[in-house]
């Protein structure tokens, strides 16, 4: 029986593998399909990573991660987890092919993704003009024009962000009225340097080699507007990755929020003894890198406390 399994290898689950280890735990694995390292792989250019001075590719800044976090003992296997269910005190980890593993303790790194909004132009541009976190690549936009896709609280309040670093902020909405929460409304439309482009739709976003150079919108009426931006965000939602937690009665292991996130306390507890959950599928969740690895090292504590 594994004195943890970790079920995803993102920032989160890589930490959560070193501090356990490290800690003492000696049956520890990392049930990741794919390379270590998560979102941020996809990512052009980080720079706000602490420690690192230099600029560097998602890939690049992860790459050393899985090395460290396996040098005092963690174990990666390369496999889906299909659900994590209770088995008496501990936890029986169901994995593709019809393999089970038995756990005292399970850490949820799966993340979060963001929904695409299925423009033309968007796969090609992502992460070269297309961005969907604007704490993570507004600031390589400082003194330009941006827009701005969405029409809820995450959408206006990065707007907000924004509208501090960039020249001026275009948000993009399909309806005449806003989700967001009133008060967030009322500050978007008291900037001065943001402009609402309402009842409207990206028809594409096009540009060359080198990345975004503008932004076509369409209203209800078919009228074109075309924004001469270098980067558009898009905020259209999250799909929470919380599948392996489904039960199969269709219930949950663990108590969710109403849009899917598993709901922790501040030392990434759920509702169930024994199982954690980190990184960006908790609520609250920053969706940055140093955060999720925080709360990875958070969790892989508390496991390491509950067995000593």
């Amino acid at each position: 029986m594994l004195d943890l399994a970790i079920v995803g290898g993102g920032p989160a689950g890589l930490t959560a593998g070193l501090y356990a280890t490290r800690g003492g735990l000696k049956d520890v694995v990392m049930f990741e399909m794919g390379m270590p390292g998560g979102q941020i792989m996809n990512s052009s250019e980080v720079e706000n990573y602490p420690g690192i001075k230099e600029v560097l590719t998602g890939m690049e800044l992860m790459e050393p991660w899985p090395e460290q976090c396996m040098r005092f003992g963690l174990k990666h296997e390369m496999i889906q987890v299909v659900s994590v269910v209770r088995d008496g005190e501990h936890f029986k980890v169901i994995l593709a092919g019809g393999k089970e593993e038995f756990a005292k303790n399970v850490i949820i790194c799966t993340g979060s993704t963001p929904k695409r909004a299925g423009f033309d132009g968007e796969a090609e541009f992502f992460g070269k003009g297309v961005s969907t976190c604007a704490t993570c690549d507004g600031f390589f936009y400082k003194n330009k024009e941006v827009a701005v896709l969405g029409g809820g609280d995450t959408a206006l309040e990065e707007a907000l962000y924004l509208s501090n670093i960039c020249s001026k902020v275009y948000i993009i909405h399909r309806r005449e009225e806003f989700r967001a929460a009133p008060s967030t409304v009322e500050s978007v439309k008291n900037r001065e340097n943001i402009e609402l482009i309402l009842n409207s739709k990206v028809k594409n976003v096009y540009g060359d080699a080198m990345g975004v150079l503008g932004v076509l919108t369409v209203d209800n009426d078919g009228n074109e507007r075309d924004l001469k931006v270098p980067g558009i965000f898009t905020f259209v939602g999250m799909n929470i990755n919380n599948e392996v937690l489904k039960q199969e009665d269709g219930s949950y292991l663990c108590e969710l929020s109403k849009a899917g996130e598993v709901i922790v306390d501040l030392s990434m507890k759920t509702s169930v003894e024994g199982l954690y959950a980190a990184g960006d599928i908790r609520i609250l969740a920053p969706k940055q890198v140093v955060c999720a690895a925080s709360d990875g090292a958070i969790a892989a504590l508390q496991v390491i406390a509950r067995e000593h």
